[in-house]
């Protein structure tokens, strides 16, 4: 009796243990006709390349006069990113406790001022920024009648 229940143990442990260790990974091509995407740098052009190159002249001279402004440069805008231009956006950003390695952040243009101009948006066209209506149009009267039918005391 011994014998069977340490058979019937061993052969369940065995049956528990043997289909990780034979288990193997095949690869199967897909059938439910999908394509491989490769990755966009795979199909990126060497020598060629990205982003904005460079501050548009005009760009420039709104951040040189702003940076006049503030104190951090000197002299007349120039439309051109010089060095001066460069040490004086890197000063203004470490005075703000921001990044000075690429120029020139987001937040110091929205801080100088220079931030997006919404003004010819689609919705911006012909708005008005009335007041906004009283919470209740009802009468007081009216309202006051409402609550003691209600129950409620105001």
């Amino acid at each position: 009796m011994h014998f069977s229940r340490a058979s019937v143990a061993l052969v369940i442990s065995a049956a528990l243990i043997s289909p990780s260790a034979f288990a193997s990974r095949i690869h199967r091509a897909p059938t439910s006709g999908q394509t491989i995407h490769k990755s966009h740098k795979a199909t990126h052009k060497p020598g060629h390349v990205r982003g904005q190159q460079a501050i548009a002249p005009e760009r420039v001279t709104e951040i040189q006069q702003a940076l006049i402004r503030e104190h951090y440069l000197s002299g007349e805008a120039t439309g051109n990113w010089d060095a001066t231009t460069l040490a004086a956006m890197q000063k203004y950003q470490a005075d703000q406790g921001w990044q000075t390695r690429l120029m020139p952040d987001s937040r110091a243009l929205k801080k100088l001022g220079l931030g997006p101009d919404y003004s010819n948006a689609i919705n911006a066209q012909k708005s008005t920024f009335a007041a906004t209506s009283p919470t209740s149009t009802i009468p007081t009267e009216q309202a006051s009648g409402f609550a003691a039918a209600a129950g409620v005391n105001q």
